[in-house]
This record gives C-alpha cells, structure tokens and sequence, in this order.
C-alpha cells in the first residue's frame, strides 16, 4: 500500500512498506535480526565507517567481548559467541556519548534518550589511545548526523511550475497602433478646404441631433469624429 499525500504543486509518494522497514534508523533494537554470519546488514543510505573487534559489552558483570560497528546512522554492537545477543543504537536516540571511569577501566558510555528506554551502554576498548579515537569518531558522526539527518526514507521533490493561461493570453496579443499619421492628414486636408469661398448650408443631423454644416464630399461626419485627438 503506498501513501500519498499532495499539497497543490508538491507531492510526497511514501510506500508504507519503506516506512516499516525504516525502523532501525529511528529506534533502538536489542537482540534483533541486524547481523548474520558475523556480518552487519547493512540499510540503505548506510555507510560503515569503523569495525572494532574485541570490544567489551559491560551490561553485565562479566562484561561480553563482541565486535563495534560504526555507520553513518548508529552504533551496533554483536556478542562474538552469539551474534543474535546484540544491540543497535541509531543516532537518533543518543542522549549522550561519553568516556567514563568503570570498574573495568575507562569505558566509553552511550545513554540512548529517554523515549527509547534510557538504556545506559558501556563499552571497553583496549588501549586507552583506540578508545579516545573511537570516542571522536563517534562524536563526530553524531555531530553531522544531527546537522543531517538521515531517516532512511528518500522522497522526491515535485515542484512543476502551472504556466498561467492569462500570460500566455496577454503575450499573444498584438499591439496594434493608431496610424496618427494618417489621421492628421486627412484632418488637415479637411480643414484646408482650397476653394471654399462660403459656409456650406446646414443640414440636420440624426447622430447628432441637431444642424451641422454640410460636410464635404468625400468626407463623413463619422470619420470626422475618428480622427478628432482624444
């Protein structure tokens, strides 16, 4: 089933089942289908940037010396022994990332937020120089992942300009000019008159509604009124 949802010019096409299988960018998962064969399944939009094996998981007292793999979108830890006894912590959930003092030495200590559970998480890497570099690394991408986040679900952007039928309408007219010229001739040769010697005898006009002067042959009193300036 895929959701849409449209607003005017802009349309966003999410399937449903994107959504579902986007999950793990947006929630904490312990003891889930994350790794197989000792192998991160990687999502997509995912890049794996470090992989550190021997890193002890220190949720219980004994500790459980896994593998820490680092991405773009969370931190997964796997159990050596059992790779189903895990935890995946995207980014999104981090409250904090810090290096602590613990009983097994120096550890660095995720606490996932509040929404999530509050999970405090304590991992040991050996030596301290590894830890502080995974410390920054970590630290780092959570930094870019907060400017940018990413939550595994693409979308395009439908922007398509409507062409507006009223500026087509004006740009498809054609500007037609009054020939001025043409007008003032014929009114100037109207008034010149060469040869008139009296008044022409008035005659009725119905247009009008009253008696005008004759007007010359060849002219109408409604092209008189045409080339009058407005």
């Amino acid at each position: 089933m895929a959701l849409i949802w449209e607003d005017k010019e802009v349309k966003f096409d999410i399937p449903y089942t994107a959504f579902v299988s986007s999950k793990l960018y947006r929630e904490l998962k312990l003891r889930g289908a994350v790794v197989y064969n000792k192998q991160l399944k990687i999502l997509p939009l995912e890049q794996v940037f470090s992989t550190i094996h021997g890193v002890w998981n220190l949720s219980s007292d004994q500790g459980s010396l896994g593998t820490l793999i680092v991405t773009n979108v969370r931190l997964v830890w796997f159990a050596d022994m059992n790779e189903a006894f895990n935890v995946s912590l995207p980014y999104l959930q981090i409250e904090s990332i810090k290096i602590r003092d613990s009983k097994f030495g120096n550890a660095l200590v995720v606490i996932s937020s509040e929404g999530s559970g509050g999970y405090i998480l304590g991992f040991r890497v050996d030596p301290d120089e590894k830890l502080n570099t995974l410390y920054k690394e970590l630290v780092s991408l959570y930094s870019v992942y907060t400017n940018n986040p990413t939550f595994g679900v693409e979308y395009k952007w439908l922007n398509k300009q409507i062409e507006n039928p009223t500026e087509k309408i004006i740009d498809d007219l054609e500007e037609i000019s009054e020939p001025k010229n043409e007008m003032t001739n014929a009114l100037s040769v109207y008034l010149a008159d060469e040869g008139h010697s009296k008044d022409r005898p008035p005659v009725y006009s119905h247009d009008l509604g009253l008696a005008v002067e004759m007007v010359k042959d060849g002219f109408t009193l409604q092209k008189l009124w045409e080339v009058l300036p407005s």
